[in-house]
């Protein structure tokens, strides 16, 4: 049916024998509802259909033929479908991952589809635009004038005959596009009206093949096996930093585009989609479709309909990507796959990296989990047999692993107000003078994480949250990090009036770029923070920058920490190597080795030896010794046998009730409640309520519960149980995490 039919119906209520079909629309819906198909319209499971719901309408997809088992619904008032969209149907497998991850999750189904259903848009009819192509006469040799070798160019880029728009033809044969329009002009070429093209159609696989080292060859080879056989296997891909994993597993994108079949790689930040695209170029000669929340709203329509449509063949994209209706997807990538930013923190909490192995799972395909440090869970998963274990031991190319130097700060101290210890100076002062590269990480940004004045002891505290206020010193502004509420940095104290009082406490990346500056004078620093090169395009100018060595010092967040390959780099420092060690949380030590060993593997990863310095108070504690050893395996073993004591993840289950609302009293009269309804059962356990860390947030108050139970038990059963027994007051608003990350 074409898409501009059936648009309207004037039908008031179901005719007799009317076909129904549920049908499940993107809002917070538990289940899909009843319509009737108007006569000479077909719609089964799958269809993106239009329904009226309430006082809108909303594009739906068809979730079952017939109607709802056990309810008789009075036909006057069932409504029919509005529009089946002309557009292949959503995949039965992307279906039952849904259901699986609302169950799981405990979230309405509808708000899953929703996370699918993300660009309702792409149902409409296509908007046009220009695209050009050769003319016949002009192929061969015998064409009928001549062309200047930028036109000759833009000829042999479009000689497979696929149209393309002028910005895309002039990126690939390095002219302008204007050019590219003259030669329409000139009949050169020939300019057609086509629909935007879907991304990443055509892919090169015998372009920019590399030769592998013997490990590498054999987890390729690996690889393109498990990919070739189209059924699943989780695998994981363990190497160390510039082992070279990013070629090996692109073998496994190569072997299933072979196969015919559509390929995702995640990513677990934005920011490394821009070294990620030139290596992907490198090797399949052309872009990978992108998908994450700073991709235009224009280009996210075309992709999402590529995606759905099958012809869009390679997908890189954050978390969200995860939920794209691929028509035939055959393999999962998830990169970096220990990172905790897989985990979405709102709306439906889910984790994607193990959301990307169930989607697998139904889909029968395999999914290739990478990292250079994997996480906890997944390493028990080898252990456990349920993953197969590739291992890059050796960095690429004969590079060595830098050498780790511990500077215990109580010994080497830094100066009076400065944060950088006489090693480490000494290191940077050596590194400078040899025209190299020094990284200078710190995962704080701005210039100092707490103001007070030194009068009276006032603290900038934001007004919204229990945070205190970011000095960010070149805009002049206190800011919260949480809800984004700013302030101009005020001249004097609001609490005693006193001016040239107020004092900035600790360090930011800001600050130690200030102590740089003051230490190497003619040294170039850059600071590479996500609130300073914060789009997809600067970060990838950044990079450049940074690669082609136009800095000398490069202060750094973690947007540093991972996927850069900086060939002159080789002197790392950590100046505040126990930050993450603070706190509770249950993986404060995995993380932090995770992120210190990233930033450690920035050093010295090409022809010249590397050198890592961290600063610390807690020499002794297992993460700084582990470190120091380059024993990552030794430091796993150890966490692992104690979570295994202490019954916690991954030997443990637990989920997390998190209440909030604008009155601290009601919410506590309530969460009392709450904890008094919960069944008792011997082998479960129910923390709280206790105040979050994070107890005031946006406006509003925090408090949480943490369920503690075993390894196999149905913990979304008993969470049902309990929460079926009380209504949640409408003025408070209750999340449940299952398999929490964070402790916030």
């Amino acid at each position: 049916m074409d898409m501009s039919q059936a648009s309207f119906f004037t039908v008031d209520q179901a005719p007799e024998g009317a076909e129904r079909v549920q049908v499940l629309a993107p809002y917070p819906l538990s289940r899909a509802y009843d319509y009737f198909l108007p006569e000479g319209m077909a719609a089964g499971p799958g269809d993106y259909v239009r329904i009226p719901l309430g006082r809108r309408e909303t594009p739906g997809v068809v979730w079952a033929a017939g109607e709802a088992e056990g309810e008789k619904i009075d036909p006057k008032k069932i409504k029919p479908v509005l529009q089946r969209y002309d557009f292949p149907p959503m995949p039965q497998a992307q279906r039952e991952f849904l259901e699986w991850v609302a169950r799981y999750t405990m979230a309405d189904l509808g708000s899953v589809l929703k996370m699918s259903l993300s660009v309702p848009d792409a149902l409409s009819p296509p908007k046009e635009a220009t695209a050009y192509t050769v003319p016949p006469e002009i192929h061969g040799a015998a064409a009928p004038f001549k062309l200047t070798a930028a036109r000759q160019r833009v000829i042999d880029f479009l000689k497979d005959g696929v149209p393309r728009r002028a910005a895309d033809i002039a990126r690939e044969a390095g002219c302008g596009a204007g050019l590219v329009r003259s030669m329409a002009t000139a009949g050169q070429l020939k300019a057609i009206a086509v629909s935007a093209p879907a991304p990443c159609r055509v892919v090169d696989l015998s372009h920019g093949v590399v030769s592998f080292s013997g490990e590498q060859q054999v987890a390729a080879n690996a690889l393109r096996g498990f990919a070739e056989k189209q059924e699943y296997a989780g695998v994981l891909l363990d190497g160390v930093t510039g082992a070279g994993k990013t070629e090996v597993y692109f073998e496994a994108v190569a072997e299933t585009l072979r196969q015919g079949k559509q390929a995702l790689v995640l990513l677990p930040e934005i920011s490394l989609s821009a070294p990620f695209l030139e290596r992907f170029e490198k090797r399949f000669g052309s872009a990978p479709a992108l998908w994450h929340s700073e991709v235009p709203a224009a280009q996210r329509r075309v992709t999402w309909t590529g995606v759905a449509a099958g012809d869009t063949k390679v997908v890189i994209g954050a978390r969200s990507a995860l939920f794209l209706p691929f028509a035939d997807l055959g393999l999962i990538v998830v990169d970096e796959e220990h990172d905790a930013s897989y985990k979405q923190e709102e709306g439906v909490m889910y984790n994607a990296r193990d959301m990307a192995v169930v989607r697998a799972n139904l889909g029968n395909f395999p999914v290739v989990l990478v990292s250079a440090t994997p996480s906890l869970e997944t390493m028990v998963n080898v252990e456990q047999g349920k993953y197969s274990y590739l291992r890059l031991p050796s960095r690429h190319a004969g590079a060595q692993l830098p050498e780790m130097n511990v500077v215990n700060l109580k010994q080497f101290p830094p100066g009076r107000n400065r944060f950088i210890s006489p090693p480490l100076e000494k290191a940077l002062r050596e590194t400078f003078h040899a025209a190299e590269q020094s990284l200078l990480f710190l995962n704080r940004r701005g210039y100092a994480p707490l103001t007070l004045c030194r009068t009276c002891g006032h603290r900038f505290q934001c007004p919204s949250c229990s945070a205190w206020l970011v000095e960010h010193r070149r805009h002049n502004r206190l800011q919260c990090h949480h809800c984004g509420y700013a302030q101009k940095v005020p001249t004097a104290c609001p609490e005693c009036n006193d001016a040239d009082s107020l004092a900035a406490c600790g360090p930011g990346v800001e600050r130690i770029q200030e102590e740089v500056h003051a230490l190497l004078p003619d040294a170039r620093t850059f600071i590479l923070a996500s609130d300073v090169a914060g789009s997809p395009t600067a970060i990838r100018t950044a990079v450049r920058d940074i690669e082609e060595g136009k800095y000398d010092v490069i202060i750094g967040t973690q947007i540093i920490a991972k996927g850069h390959h900086f060939p002159s780099l080789t002197c790392v420092g950590v100046v505040d190597a126990d930050l993450g060690l603070a706190g509770g949380d249950l993986r404060a030590g995995e993380r932090t080795f995770q992120l210190l060993h990233q930033v450690a593997g920035r050093a010295g990863r090409a022809q010249k030896p590397g050198r890592v310095f961290l600063q610390t108070y807690m020499p002794e504690q297992s993460v700084i010794r582990a470190l120091a050893a380059s024993d990552r395996d030794a430091f796993l073993a150890a966490e692992s046998a104690e979570r295994e004591r202490a019954g916690m993840p991954p030997f443990g289950r637990l989920a997390a009730l998190i209440l909030s609302g604008p009155d601290d009293v009601k919410l506590d009269v309530f969460c009392r409640s709450l904890a008094q309804s919960a069944p008792r059962y011997d082998d479960i356990t129910v923390l709280g309520p206790a105040p979050a860390p994070m107890a005031f947030l946006r406006g509003k108050h925090r408090r949480r519960f943490l369920v503690k139970a075993g390894r196999n038990l149905p913990l979304q059963k008993y969470l049902a149980e309990w929460l079926g027994m009380v209504k949640v007051p409408s003025a408070l608003q209750l999340k449940i995490d299952i398999d929490p990350q964070s402790f916030f």
